[in-house]
């Protein structure tokens, strides 16, 4: 009891010294004043990409955040931006790593953790030549247009059942069967879903995976920011290995199915599995490193587009000079006789801008995963000591009334008037990050955002629930990594096309 009391005595002391030095020695940004131990945890707010923001209006566009005795910087405009993930990005490229995390990728043997070296140089050649090449994105088109259609199908349904009519809809419900089936037909070549919506034992158990993931991470949480708390907060050793061997052993399932399905057929397929398969020796890819990257694109892939398209759909129909100007482009290009596919993206500029904005507006992931420093390095004038968290602040960049004429206006034709590129060029838009660390999908999320949207708009006229204007909305956001809307869109949808135009046509690659 005796040493358990001098150790509580000697924290903060221990916290004050490691304070003070970094103070002492480095010029850090300005930001609120840290507490013992703690630092600004307590501060921060639930919603933290806002809170970041707001702090940014009162200390300026760089600040310092304690989280416990972990350094966290957070940057909110273009030019630090750029700095970060430009200027100085060699310096800025390594990965903070909690420990779920280290768990997760094998200690980094993926993309999304690995820290900047070989190894991730490697395995983004890999993503970047082989898995997201222009040649196999549009090798994979039947697919995520075939899972597009299926929703259509499946709202059609259900708003025109008689006992729905004039109902409002649980938008994220048919957005949410989009993604999931999409990325497991992109990643694995498999539908878990069979035509009745009915999930199959591979899928249902990829699903418990996946909320077992996340069950494990929560309790985690305060002790990756106060290493002095992990022993109250211990690593369950055996809950990750158990995990981890459930993981792979439904990854080397599939595995197996496609090294069978190979042999029959004589060659491989398109999607991820099949391809890095036969990868595997030209690249010298480990087991492990294959696993990762396919459950990377899962967790990346999983809720990120549908998250999009929900907040995309959520400011249409508080717009609906926006939606209607929409279909009356898709009406004068596509027409009543057939559907949208991705090939018409080119004739449809304004789709596009709507896509666009939403992800400006509504960016999936508003704080970028933290880009560790991998030595000491000045940003904005501001020493960064090497070990700190930089994390980007995309929100907040993109509503930034210095660069965003009335920023907080969901206006396409912005993007009409300046074509603005979001894949990491202009870093006055940043839904997909810059630099060394862009996500090498960006097109693929692009595609499926754009053709998810285009597709409800062209079969749909969308409008809020019965009795509830559009100014009464929820437009605020759940905390997290990844922005849910805090009440999930409810809307009431109504068909706009033929009815032969409500079927799907079921593809298999």
């Amino acid at each position: 009891m005796a040493a358990l009391l001098l150790l509580l005595l000697l924290l903060p002391a221990v916290f004050l010294l490691h304070h003070l030095y970094h103070r002492l020695r480095f010029r850090l940004p300005p930001g609120p004043r840290p507490l013992p131990i703690v630092g600004n945890l307590y501060d921060v707010k639930p919603v933290r990409f806002r809170c970041f923001a707001d702090w940014a209006q009162s200390y300026g566009p760089i600040i310092s955040v304690w989280f416990g005795s972990t350094l966290n910087v957070i940057v909110s405009n273009t030019e630090l931006a750029k700095e970060v993930l430009k200027e100085k990005d060699q310096q800025l490229a390594d990965r903070h790593r909690s420990r779920s995390a280290a768990k997760f990728s094998r200690d980094g043997q993926d993309l999304i953790w690995a820290d900047y070296g070989p190894h991730y140089v490697k395995v983004r050649k890999v993503c970047t030549l082989e898995l997201f090449s222009p040649k196999r994105l549009e090798a994979l088109r039947p697919i995520r247009e075939d899972e597009v259609t299926a929703m259509v199908e499946s709202i059609y349904h259900d708003c025109t059942a008689p006992e729905n009519a004039g109902k409002s809809l649980l938008v994220k419900k048919y957005l949410g069967a989009v993604a999931f089936n999409n990325i497991t037909r992109l990643a694995f070549g498999k539908r878990f879903v069979n035509s009745e919506g009915i999930i199959d034992k591979q899928g249902l158990e990829f699903k418990a995976i996946v909320a077992n993931g996340l069950k494990l991470v929560h309790p985690l949480a305060m002790a990756e920011h106060i290493p002095w708390l992990r022993w109250m907060f211990p690593l369950d050793e055996d809950a990750f290995a158990k995990h981890g061997a459930r993981r792979d052993q439904l990854t080397r399932e599939i595995m197996e199915e496609h090294t069978r399905a190979r042999e029959e057929s004589g060659g491989a397929k398109q999607h991820f599995f099949d391809a890095l398969l036969t990868l595997k020796d030209k690249y010298d890819l480990s087991e492990d490193t294959i696993i990762g990257l396919l459950w990377d694109m899962i967790t990346a892939g999983m809720d990120t587009t549908a998250i999009s398209v929900e907040w995309a759909m959520a400011e249409l129909i508080k717009n609906p000079r926006v939606q209607q100007k929409a279909q009356e482009e898709l009406d004068r290009v596509i027409g009543y006789e057939r559907v949208m596919t991705e090939l018409d993206f080119s004739n449809l500029p304004y789709l596009q801008c709507v896509a666009k904005e939403a992800l400006r507006l509504h960016p999936p992931t508003p704080l970028m995963l933290p880009h560790r420093s991998n030595s000491n390095v000045k940003i904005g004038g501001y020493d960064i000591p090497k070990g700190s968290n930089v994390h980007v602040n995309v929100w907040a960049v993109a509503r930034d009334p210095a660069v965003w004429k009335n920023p907080s206006e969901f206006r396409p034709e912005r993007f009409l008037e300046e074509d603005v590129d979001m894949k990491g060029h202009d870093f006055r838009l940043l839904p997909f990050g810059a630099g060394r660390r862009v996500c090498p999908g960006a097109q693929l999320g692009i595609n499926l955002v754009a053709s998810m949207i285009g597709h409800l708009l062209h079969h749909f006229n969308w409008a809020p629930p019965s009795g509830v204007s559009t100014n009464e909305m929820d437009m605020g956001e759940n905390p997290g990594l990844v922005t849910y809307m805090r009440t999930p869109l409810e809307a009431v949808p109504t068909p706009r096309l033929p009815s032969d135009l409500y079927k799907r046509i079921a593809v298999d690659l």
